[in-house]
This record gives structure tokens, sequence and C-alpha cells, in this order.
């Protein structure tokens, strides 16, 4: 348990759950004459997915399996995410979609937490307009889960808890893993930077670090059991160890988990260019369990748009940060993200974006047109520029991007590498999995090597992804 009493749930609230879940589920027992059935689904990031991995958890004790189907459930829970308008439209329509699901079903518990309505003016919203959602919860208190549902479950009044603070290590959770070798292991939860863009500081909190030897023993758990991929997750990943002060950097901690015996990789999302070191990226050169693969977020390619989005770096410090991390590894596959049209941005600023594009070499790309969130900095600025206009640049930009990786991609045409097969892809019947620079490749392969890794010779390179054979 995280031992920084200060993020630290508490060990008498860790109890205090604990006795829920068995309360809950001697209700659902009682109250249901089948097995309840949970439709869980997750919105945004790879860190709302490991927190839903963790709500599963709690559901399945309490007795629920799991559908893929909302029609057919008895609970459904959305996790949601507040970076983008687009996601919160579909939450909000996906949410009263389930009106008429629980009027056909009145023992149907509906649940919102996450990001999204960590937000006091969303929360209100939902309150005020939904009245069948039974429960909201914001990112502070998801450990509380099994106290929320038992008193919906047995008083039926609607309960709505969105805390403000910097927020807890949900540590101690059960665990429900969505899949059998490949894993999420967050590292440290909030963010410090307040990108002016940005709105997950004010809905996850400041950043706290959990324990690095509760992490080492949870990969090492995970390693036992045949995990062939660990993902490390942190709003700013750079920034592992700071707060609380464990006497481990980021860098440290990878050298540690890099020495645990097995066959396994190590992957890790998401870095800031600003807390990038040398020292990170000899570190990965040098672990030969560490993904040669950085996801490394740019944003903007002007110098003056960076600093209105309190970015703390330039464009050339971002360039010289890839110069020398493809010198130590000449194989290095980055990918990043951009926002198209931040308030302000002139279209001569917009193509420095496209200069460094061409540039930086990157793998693939995850570009967005700006969008403004209630409470940010940035929703006060003057965006004069159309919505129309933003998205010529953004085809502009994705056409800069194609023709980079297209040049990337075939560059690995007759190259072999180490793939972890990971599912058939239903539409082709091709095996598909990740090389170790991130990058899909399919192949002709029977479901039996799904979860191990297999040796793939490329034998066609398409702009996004490659297809090959097994070399063996």
């Amino acid at each position: 348990m995280n031992k920084d009493s200060k993020f630290s749930v508490s060990a008498e609230e860790i109890e205090k759950q604990n006795e829920y879940i068995q309360l809950a589920r001697t209700l659902v027992e009682a109250k249901f004459q089948h097995t309840p059935k949970a439709f869980v689904h997750t919105y945004g990031c790879q860190g709302n997915v490991a927190d839903s991995e963790r709500l599963k958890g709690v559901l399945q004790q309490i007795g629920y399996t799991f559908t893929e189907d909302v029609n057919e459930a008895d609970l459904v829970l959305y996790n949601t995410c507040a970076i983008r308008e687009h996601a919160e439209d579909r939450v909000f329509g996906n949410v009263g979609a389930l009106k008429q699901l629980k009027a056909k079903n009145r023992d149907m518990r509906i649940l919102l937490c996450g990001c999204m309505v960590q937000q006091a003016h969303i929360a209100e919203k939902f309150h005020k307009s939904y009245p069948f959602v039974d429960v909201i919860f914001g990112t502070n208190v998801i450990h509380k889960l099994p106290e929320f549902l038992y008193k919906s479950l047995s008083g039926g009044k609607r309960i709505c808890e969105i805390p403000a603070g910097d927020g807890v290590v949900p540590e101690d959770m059960p665990l429900y893993r969505d899949s059998e070798f490949k894993a999420w292991l967050p590292i440290m939860y909030g963010c410090n930077n307040f990108c002016t863009y940005c709105i997950v500081p004010y809905v996850r909190g400041r950043e706290r670090s959990r324990d690095p030897q509760v992490i080492i023993q949870e990969a090492k758990d995970l390693v036992a059991r045949g995990y062939k991929e660990i993902t490390l997750l942190g709003q700013n990943v750079n920034s592992y160890g700071k707060n609380p002060d464990y006497g481990y950097n980021f860098s440290k901690l990878l050298r540690e988990l890099n020495d645990i015996e097995g066959d396994f990789i190590i992957r890790f999302m998401t870095s800031h260019p600003k807390d990038c070191t040398h020292e990170l990226l000899d570190t990965m050169a040098q672990c030969d369990k560490v993904a040669k693969h950085l996801h490394l977020p740019f944003q903007c390619g002007s110098d003056r748009v960076l600093k209105a989005m309190n970015r703390g770096y330039t464009s050339g410090k971002y360039l010289e940060l890839l110069e020398y991390a493809y010198s130590v590894m000449p194989d290095l596959s980055v990918t990043s993200d951009v926002i198209v049209g931040f308030p302000g941005e002139t279209y001569e600023e917009f193509c420095e974006t496209k200069e460094l594009v061409k540039k930086a070499g990157f793998t693939s790309m995850f570009t967005f047109i700006f969008s403004s969130r209630e409470g940010t900095k940035a929703a006060q600025m003057d965006d004069p520029i159309s919505e129309e206009e933003k998205g010529k640049w953004f085809r502009e930009l994705l056409a800069v991007q194609e023709a980079v990786a297209a040049e990337r991609t075939s560059a690995s045409l007759g190259k072999t590498y180490r793939v972890l097969c990971e599912s058939i892809n239903e539409k082709n019947g091709l095996m598909e999995g990740r090389t170790e620079g991130n990058i899909i490749i399919e192949f002709p392969a029977d479901k039996s090597v799904i979860g191990s890794f297999r040796n793939v010779t490329v034998t066609e390179c398409l702009t996004w992804i490659l297809r090959g054979e097994l070399a063996e």
C-alpha cells in the first residue's frame, strides 16, 4: 500500500469497502433470480481503462458477470472522459438512450464516473436532467464503489459524490484484467503541468506517485502469471517519483523493472518533452525489455503557441531530444500528439508544425482540432479561426504525416521483428500483433499463437501498418 498518508486510502477505509462488498453481494444474491450482468464502457485514455479494471474487479466480487450487450445489462457503468467535447457529447447521448432500458428493468442501476463527471457543472447537469441515473462519482472516490452500489441497491436514493482535492492512490482494489497477456500498470496519477488547453489537472488532481516497491512487486506478479506486455501509465510518467519523493526517478524504476526475470516487454505512456531527459533515453537504449517506442506529444511547432500552451519547451528543444534519442536508438519508433487551431494560432504558425513533422520522422501521430474545455485558461482566449479553416489545416497536416509514415514503414520491408500476437482481424482473418515500435503487423497464423512472441518478416508495407509472414 502507498506509504504516503496524504495520498493513501486508509486501512480502515479499505476494510470498510471490503465489508460493503460482502453486504452488496448478499443483497444482489437476494434481489436477482439470475446472475446479474454488468455492462462497463470506458471512454478516453489508458488510465481510464486501468481504472475500469479496478471497478470491474469490485463488480465481479459483488457477484456480477460482464456483457458486451447493454440491452441485457442489470448494471451499466460509464467511465467517462473530459479531454474533448466530442467525447462528452457521446456520453450524453448514450446515457440518454438508457432511459428506456431503465423503464423496462426497475432493478437496473446506472452509474457514471470518471473525468467528465468530476467537473461540477457536468455532474450537476446529469443530476438534474437525467433523474434515472442512480450513482455519479468522481475520480477521487472510485475506491468507494462498493459503498455507493450497496446504498443504491438497498435504499434506492440517488448518489452524487464529487469531492475536490488532489485525489488518492486507489491501492488494494480487486482487479479484473481484460487481457490474459497484456497488463496496464499505473505508476502515478494526476498532473502538475497545467497546460492551458488541458482539463486533466482539474479532474485528476495533482501528481502523486505510487510506492516503487508496490509497483515492482505488482510487475513481478504479472510476469509470474505469464503476462507478456506491461504498460506503465501516468499522465506524465517522466515526473514519476517527485511527489512523494521515494528516492526513485522514472529511469531508476525502469531499470529495476527491466531486471525482473522473465520474457516480457515494458511500454509506457505518456511522456512530457519538458521532463524527457538524456538519462531516460539512455535507460531506454540500455534496457533490453523496454520497448524502443517513445510517445512524446509535441502539440505545436510554433514557439509562440507552445508558450501560450504553457508547454515548457521550444520546438528546437523538442527536435534536439529526438536527435539524441535516434542517436542512441537508431531503430526508435516515435509517435506524438498535435493540436490544430489553438486559439490565436496563425496559418504561418501552423506551417511551423508541418515543418516539425517533416523533420521528426514520426511513425504515427494523433491529430486533434482544438477543443475548448470549460475551466481552462485557453477557454478564455480569443479564437478567431473558423472551424472550416481548422478542418482545412487538419487535412493538410494529415497529408504531411501520411507521407512521412509511408516512407518510414517502407524501410521495414524484408526486416524481421519480434511480435506479440494479439488477436485475429475479423475482416481479413489475419493475425494481428505489434512490433516493439508499436506498429501493427498482420500475418497468417493460427489462434494458438495468441499471447506469445513470434518472429515475423515484413513482406508488404502499407502507410500505417505492415504485413508479413512467420519467420520460423
